[in-house]
């Protein structure tokens, strides 16, 4: 695939070499195959991006400009995977070299559709359909959601009472395949779910729906809001009865708190000593928060060329569901690791190992994903993205879901 040539950080590059990309999680496992006919163009691509990185990182704004101009020509949102990746980065350097050339450093405060601050209603309600189609062209959201709702049902097996912490709940739609699980166990548990988000209507609809999906099936339900607090603080005004055993989930959550270490270490440490029976963790399988720039924008171009690549595989080209999911969603992420700096950088992402060594240092011990977890990300996987490029690998105990042998997701179960 034209995506997969662009993407393959085994091919030799001259700026890589004075800048060494990380080792590719897999190499030990895997050796890529090169698709030499369709190489030259994609990669020729890709040492533009790369080089106009380098110019705006040098400040060399006038040579940068030149450079974009030649990119915009060769991009097209509505082009190959190629061309839409390279209008989505395209995007986001010029908006990096505007910020940097009209003047003094200040300018990096201007925060694009950025989660943490107020975006207007309009803006919000594209994310939130955005999100919704994420979760239905790719397999991403699925996968991470079901593992680590497998792990949990098995953390929790013969318990009576059971009580889900479930940060950044969104529309809580990992909820009701478990919730269908337990009901179905004799006799069946009482189960409370407490979400947290930041906006309390999104947050009280979730509630009602699963509220209403539970009574469908006679299951003895609780659900409780918390908004806009801070994460630390959410684990002391968290509830536990007596007899419940709680399970707190973190999918897609905790690279959010990635700015301030202290602060995710003390996060860390106190669910630790709420004493969870399970933890599950789910996040992408990529170093978005390298400190040196050209580092971070070669992490990202590798990383988004593969999930592109993935899209075009699996989605008709004119999928206008794909279109919403790259511009608004991946756009937005891509926008937020490029153009932005400091404070206002929330697309934090980090690999595995580094994940690893946190939560073990937090005490955590990993708990490994059982046979049947796999075979269901599998059967995921077979039913509803039924392409040959998707593969799931387990590593160090955790599971990985990965595109053409690249990994781009890890769930992973801790106690």
């Amino acid at each position: 695939m034209l995506g997969s040539s662009f993407g393959s950080s085994s091919t030799p590059h001259e700026e890589e070499e004075n800048n060494p990309s990380p080792p590719n999680f897999y190499d030990l496992h895997h050796h890529h195959h090169h698709h030499q006919s369709f190489a030259s163009p994609p990669i020729h691509m890709r040492q533009l991006l790369i080089s106009c990185a380098e110019l705006v990182a040098r400040s060399d704004y006038s040579a940068a400009h030149r450079l974009i101009a030649i990119l915009s020509s060769n991009a097209s949102p509505f082009g190959d995977s190629t061309e839409r990746l390279v209008h989505q980065f395209t995007k986001a350097l010029t908006l990096r070299l505007n910020r940097a050339s009209t003047a003094n450093t200040t300018s990096f405060m201007i925060p694009i559709i950025n989660p943490n601050t107020t975006t207007s209603a309009n803006e919000e309600a594209l994310l939130q359909s955005s999100y919704l189609s994420l979760n239905q062209v790719t397999p991403f959201i699925r996968f991470s959601q079901l593992t680590a709702n497998q792990a949990i049902l098995e953390a929790i097996d013969g318990q009576q009472a059971i009580h889900i912490l479930d940060f950044d709940i969104m529309h809580g739609v990992q909820w009701p395949p478990l919730m269908q699980a337990v009901a179905e166990r004799f006799p069946p548990p009482t189960l409370r779910i407490t979400g947290t988000g930041k906006d309390i209507e999104i947050l009280r609809k979730t509630g009602d729906r699963l509220t209403k999906f539970a009574h469908s099936l006679g299951l003895r339900f609780q659900f409780h809001p918390i908004t806009n607090q801070d994460p630390v603080s959410i684990t002391s005004s968290v509830i536990l009865l007596p007899d419940e055993t709680l399970a707190v989930n973190c999918v897609h959550y905790l690279h959010h708190l990635l700015n301030d270490r202290d602060r995710l270490r003390l996060f860390l440490h106190r669910i630790k000593a709420m004493n969870p029976r399970v933890f599950t963790v789910a996040e992408r399988e990529a170093n978005h928060n390298h400190p040196l720039f050209q580092q971070r924008f070669l992490e990202a171009l590798d990383h988004y060329a593969a999930v592109f690549d993935s899209l075009e595989a699996t989605l008709p080209p004119n999928s206008r569901e794909r279109m919403a999911v790259e511009q608004i969603w991946f756009g937005r992420e891509i926008a937020d690791i490029v153009a932005n700096e400091g404070e206002n950088r929330r697309e934090r992402h980090e690999r595995f190992r580094s994940w690893e060594l946190v939560l073990r240092n937090s005490g955590f011990g990993n708990v490994p994903l059982s046979t049947f977890a796999l075979s269901q990300a599998k059967l995921l996987l077979r039913l509803h993205y039924p392409s040959e490029g998707y593969q799931l690998h387990v590593l160090q105990d955790s599971c990985f879901l990965g595109w053409q042998n690249q990994p781009l997701f890890s769930v992973s179960s801790w106690h």
